[in-house]
């Protein structure tokens, strides 16, 4: 590949994973693979930012031969991939999130819940009538107690009739003073550690590797992304990204299906 005089201008690639650097499939292309390969040939980082756990995150940095950091859990874990330990991880104070939860379900009525315990082998926790999306492993729960019973880093909530966004809305209108409340994907409205965000994440990660938020070039599809565009000098939103993204991206790429991380990064490349 031919390069251009100009030197690649980020040293910090962020990607999140689901809807972004994986495809429906969830494979990672060849072609998307190259452009990172490429990326970091030259000197940029490839930090993964995701709102998966790191019980969820890691078969997929292992196929992707990744040994750097990973931030998982929506900012709540850094994650050394290379020697498989956690560097950092925050949880979510539970009595806190009991309150929160009442103080919704106040509002809306019942909800569905589910959970993602702390730690390397974290289960997920899920409860009577939540619908898990995809084919990741889950643990079911009947009785309310065992949610409560080993630290957590999130809670999942859905509901039998409201929107993602509706139900987002009203658990910030509720609840936002006690819990942060994010959206990740479709059936996928989450209750975390107040103040926490994916730009937590990276910036203590970022830190770790002496990169700023100048460095940075961010690429996201949900609004749980928002953050880590603030921080990042260049967000890039992906095709198939939601439409509250879309209104803070620096720019638009194809969508995860169509190499749309590849397609930038080729573009900087020269």
């Amino acid at each position: 590949m031919s390069r251009s005089a100009e030197p690649f201008p980020y040293k910090l690639i962020a990607t999140d994973l689901d809807g972004t650097l994986l495809r429906s499939d969830g494979s990672v292309s060849g072609r998307t693979r190259e452009a990172l390969a490429a990326a970091t040939a030259v000197g940029a980082a490839h930090l993964v930012v995701t709102g998966r756990a790191v019980p969820w995150t890691r078969h997929v940095l292992d196929d992707l031969g990744y040994r750097g950091l990973a931030v998982c859990g929506q900012g709540a874990q850094v994650y050394d991939a290379g020697e498989h330990r956690l560097l950092t991880s925050v949880t979510l104070d539970r009595q806190l999130a009991g309150v929160a939860l009442a103080k919704i379900e106040a509002e809306v009525g019942p909800l569905y819940l589910a959970a993602s315990r702390d730690g390397l082998d974290g289960e997920v926790l899920v409860g009577p009538g939540y619908a898990v999306s995809g084919p990741l492993p889950a643990t079911p729960f009947t009785d309310a107690s065992d949610l409560w019973s080993a630290p957590l880093n999130k809670i999942y909530i859905q509901h039998p009739t409201l929107t993602d966004d509706e139900l987002a809305d009203a658990a910030r209108r509720t609840a936002g003073g006690l819990v942060s409340v994010t959206m990740a994907g479709e059936g996928i409205v989450e209750l975390l550690p107040l103040g926490l965000s994916k730009a937590t994440g990276l910036s203590l990660a970022a830190r770790r590797l002496g990169l700023r938020a100048a460095d940075a070039v961010a690429f996201g599809d949900m609004p749980n992304d928002v953050p880590m565009f603030a921080w990042a000098a260049h967000g890039v939103a992906m095709a198939n990204a939601h439409g509250e993204l879309k209104a803070v991206a620096d720019e638009m790429t194809a969508s995860n299906d169509e190499d749309g991380i590849a397609v930038v990064l080729e573009r900087l490349l020269g």
